[in-house]
């Protein structure tokens, strides 16, 4: 699956769905030009397995403007105790650059303070500082035969997701916002307060590797790195993964593992969106995924995207129906 279940053994991060970062995505705004919609998703299966963000954990989207693989602009978004007696969870965020972006801890700017989110049918899409913010509940775009998958590509033509949700947090923001240079790189953190610090329990930016790439035991390690890092800890474990699933050579391994290593969602903005330059909400990324590990032996799952999609920000569709 795309980055769901990205704790040890097919699990949420510290057991706790509240953590789990499900997927990523950046494409330009449809009601103006000059402006880019960044999506982070978590919880899978929401309201099932958690019905709120966690208080103590702090949810980002890094950018990358200059292409060293560390954040130059980072927007955090942090919750409320819904068990303060407050009425209900409100979002802050954060925007910060330089070197604080490069922190995991919220700081710079407060675009939005205390905004209610949305765990009903409809969602609020709240306007201020020249940004746009949707948070809450809301249909899980991700699309995928994860039965097929896990029985060697045997297809039952069972979408996994076709009824599933997640916590959506949405943010479209003024281009100028994000650098000059049109490139742009993408990437989602989420870290937990404990014991007075904050440390980064998932992260992830391209779909479906931890789930085809990372072992069991260095899945925690992976989700507390840094992408500046991925390289040189990762290019020789994948690159056997590759050789084993689809019997690539060393120097064909290296040059399809640039594409994800480090694991950072390059995006240029002057160019359309479409994985793996950014990634829209039907690109069909498990299909790319399948041809990449197996070496084009298996090129789709033949799951088709969503239709309940909106045309307008946050685009992530009416949650389903729970129960």
């Amino acid at each position: 699956m795309s980055h769901h279940l990205s704790g040890p053994h097919l699990r949420s991060p510290r057991g706790d769905a509240r953590l789990d970062l499900t997927d990523v995505f950046a494409f330009p705004g449809s009601d103006a030009s000059g402006r880019t919609v960044l999506i982070m998703n978590v919880n899978p299966y929401a309201p099932t397995r958690a019905a709120e963000f966690h208080p103590d954990a702090v949810y980002r989207i890094n950018i990358d403007n200059d292409g060293d693989n560390l954040a130059d602009v980072a927007y955090s978004f942090t919750f409320s105790d819904p068990a303060s007696g407050a009425g209900g969870q409100t979002v802050t965020v954060h925007r910060s650059t330089g070197s604080a972006a490069q922190q995991h801890e919220p700081a710079g700017d407060v675009l939005f303070n205390s905004v209610p989110v949305a765990f009903g049918d409809a969602p609020d899409v709240i306007e201020a500082n020249g940004y746009k913010l949707s948070v809450g509940l809301r249909s899980d775009p991700f699309f995928a035969d994860l039965e097929g998958i896990v029985n060697e590509f045997t297809w039952t033509g069972k979408d996994a997701m076709a009824e599933a949700n997640v916590f959506g947090i949405a943010i479209e923001v003024p281009d100028e916002e994000l650098g000059p240079d049109p490139t742009i790189g993408v990437w989602a953190r989420v870290s937990l307060r404990q014991d007075g610090q904050l440390v980064s329990v998932d992260r992830g930016a391209h779909p479906s590797l931890t789930a085809y790439f990372n072992k069991e035991e260095v899945k925690d390690a992976y989700n507390a790195g840094e992408p500046a890092d991925d390289w040189e800890l990762y290019r020789e474990p994948w690159t056997a993964v590759l050789q084993q699933m689809g019997d690539y050579t060393t120097e064909a391994a290296t040059e399809t593992l640039k594409l994800v290593l480090p694991d950072v969602l390059r995006y240029d903005r002057s160019r359309p969106a479409g994985y793996p330059n950014g990634r829209t909400l039907v690109d069909d990324v498990t299909s790319a995924r399948l041809t990449m590990v197996s070496g084009g032996k298996v090129t789709s799952d033949h799951i088709p995207p969503h239709t309940d999609l909106l045309p307008t920000f946050p685009h992530l569709g009416h949650p389903h129906p729970v129960g």
